[in-house]
């Protein structure tokens, strides 16, 4: 009696494939609300793995207690600065509204230097002149793009409460994969699949790249935003929260943070003495440098993709994930920028 081997007809075939890839789409779908929120994990784990090997070294393999001091010592990096900044914002537009229905909300009268600026200066005057004269007929006037405005304004006040939220729940899920272990073994194993032999350079890429853009461009813009925002706090400039939030967006798109720094430097001598003043903007000045100091200590030597790469990333990040994205587009185009350099120069 001879045994034969049945061979799976192509109508078999075509079931299990199509359950596979319906089974591969529902677990997409499942995951997709939580996916900026993975990703960031994955990323901060990355990130914070050389700091925790050094940790679990140094106490004596702890490897849990050392991820614990991570967490811990980042959340209240990003809890205490969130909170002073989200007061400051919520109760400067009490203020501001407070000061609006009380008559008490006035605008100084423009230069006349205003009408010298090209292509919007003549507008600018005419609008700020009406405003400073009227201010509530001027809003009346401007009703529903200022409605348009305040609308956006209150959408990204909470995407950015959410984004804060999602960074805090990535950063103590990163925390759980630091002390498990493992991540970056089975991201190599991911790219062996993937790329064959070159998995292990594709991965190892992928990790210098992790740590690059989340220190030198993500750490120094944040770095850069604590300082500046202390000083607008302490010197008791308006809407600190805001411009703090306006100097932490530019570090990252890395534009000079001297646009925000500037303004409010020159608005210093206009409502404080000349000494008090003259200080602060030389202190706003020097954080606002401070990127040429922790840049090379946290980056190391040359910038790891081109800023353009950067740019699109964090704008692209933003459009597409909110607040959260300007943290993950970013890593996201640098990790796919130098996977591409990669497997472009690759000889074979």
């Amino acid at each position: 009696m001879t045994s034969q081997k049945s061979t799976p007809s192509v109508y078999d075939t075509t079931i299990r494939l199509l359950i596979m890839l319906l089974i591969i789409v529902w677990c997409v779908m499942i995951l997709a609300p939580f996916i900026n929120i993975i990703l960031w994990s994955l990323i901060l784990a990355l990130a914070f793995a050389p700091l925790h090997k050094s940790l679990v070294k140094w106490m004596g393999g702890k490897s849990k207690l050392a991820s614990v001091i991570i967490v811990i010592f980042c959340l209240a990096v990003i809890i205490i600065p969130s909170w002073f900044f989200l007061d400051a914002i919520v109760r400067e537009i009490k203020d501001l509204k407070a000061s609006f229905q009380a008559g008490n909300l006035t605008l100084p009268p423009p230069s006349e230097k205003v009408k010298s600026w090209p292509v919007i200066g003549n507008p600018v005057y005419d609008t700020w002149q009406s405003a400073s004269v009227n201010l509530e007929q001027t809003i009346i006037k401007y009703k529903d793009q200022l409605a348009s405005v305040g609308g956006r304004v209150a959408k990204g006040i909470l995407s950015i409460t959410g984004g804060i939220l999602q960074m805090i729940l990535s950063l103590i899920i990163a925390g759980f994969l630091l002390a498990v272990g493992g991540v970056g073994e089975s991201i190599r194993k991911f790219f062996r699949k993937i790329a064959g032999e070159r998995g292990d350079e594709f991965a190892d890429v992928m990790f210098v790249t992790v740590g690059k853009v989340v220190k030198g461009v993500m750490g120094v813009a944040l770095i850069q935003a604590v300082l500046i925002g202390v000083g607008f706090l302490i010197a008791g400039v308006p809407y600190a929260g805001i411009w703090t939030l306006i100097v932490f967006i530019l570090a990252v798109l890395q534009l000079p943070v001297l646009l925000v720094v500037i303004p409010i430097a020159i608005y210093m001598f206009s409502v404080k003495e000349l000494v008090p003043a003259i200080l602060w903007t030389i202190y706003l000045l020097l954080a606002g440098a401070s990127e040429n100091i922790f840049k090379p200590l946290l980056l190391g030597k040359g910038a790891p993709v081109p800023m353009l790469v950067i740019f699109i990333g964090v704008l692209g990040g933003f459009i597409f994930s909110g607040f959260i994205g300007l943290f993950t587009g970013a890593v996201v185009m640098s990790i796919g920028y130098k996977l591409f350099v990669s497997w472009i120069n690759t000889t074979e």
